[in-house]
């Protein structure tokens, strides 16, 4: 009986162990389907990433074998294979790479895009003031027959006809990009001194500017005569951030021509007008 007891409790323990193994197993086979299962997605995402790939590869070399057409509507079709359909291509491709040489001896040095198969370029110009970078202005230039700007984003108090005038687009696109960049850049500077104005000096009243922000008018209080004085920024040079002249107005005469204020005249000329205005209140001569 006791030897009967003895195989039963074995055998139990025996069962219990096969048990153990079995549920200890079951987390492995079901990692090993998740890994299985990842791999196969991992596998099609690359095989749509190839496909991808080579659709755009395909889709390049339809782009540079159509940008010309040099047989006739008459002309049988050639064979791809063809050293005619070859010669065609090599043709078509290198009229390409002339217009595209073209474009980079005109607007060297600018962000362009190709359109209208190479007729015509889309240039970036970007504008930033004191290391923040602003509005982006893109204009799409013709090439053939004639170099001209067809469409563009530019803000319309920026005078982009007279300096296309002003500039022989045909021989020197570069000499007119970088003006127009240099008229820009002064533009975004200007608006920008003109919100940080707002935005920091509350004591100071914006009274009067116009959208290419080259009048500025401001209203600020002298604490020792106890006056109002108006000041006036006229910013005559458009490719500069800076004031050409600088204008007070008061009831004390003499206020404008005191040498606190002639200092206070020549920091705004010669500094942003946020940043003259920090120190004017920094020397006391404003609130």
């Amino acid at each position: 009986m006791e030897g009967a007891s003895t195989k039963g409790v074995l055998s139990h323990l025996s069962l219990l162990e096969v048990q153990a193994r079995i549920r200890g197993s079951r987390p492995q086979q079901s990692q090993v389907k998740e890994l299985k299962a990842k791999v196969e997605a991992l596998t099609v995402q690359r095989d749509q990433l190839k496909a991808e790939k080579q659709a755009h590869k395909n889709l390049q070399k339809m782009r540079l074998s159509a940008d010309k057409q040099f047989a006739d509507e008459e002309e049988e079709e050639m064979d791809e294979d063809s050293e005619s359909s070859q010669m065609l291509r090599l043709m078509a491709r290198h009229s390409e790479l002339k217009d595209l040489l073209h474009a980079h001896h005109l607007i060297g040095g600018y962000d362009t895009v190709k359109t209208r198969q190479g007729k015509g370029v889309c240039v970036s110009v970007a504008t930033a003031y004191e290391g923040v970078y602003l509005d982006t202005y893109n204009l799409v230039i013709d090439l053939k027959p004639k170099v001209r700007v067809s469409r563009h984003n530019i803000p319309p108090c920026v005078p982009l006809n007279s300096l296309a005038e002003q500039s022989d687009m045909q021989t020197d696109m570069r000499a007119f990009l970088g003006t127009l960049t240099q008229h820009l850049n002064a533009f975004a500077g200007r608006r920008q001194q003109l919100k940080l104005v707002k935005e920091q000096h509350k004591s100071v009243e914006v009274m009067e500017s116009n959208v290419l922000c080259s009048i500025l008018v401001l209203m600020f209080t002298a604490p020792k005569e106890q006056t109002a004085v108006l000041c006036t920024l006229d910013y005559t040079d458009h490719t500069r951030c800076l004031p050409t002249r600088v204008h007070f107005e008061c009831e004390v005469e003499h206020l404008p021509k005191s040498p606190q204020w002639t200092e206070n005249c020549r920091l705004l000329r010669e500094t942003p007008v946020h940043r003259a205005l920090v120190a004017m209140k920094k020397m006391g001569t404003i609130v």
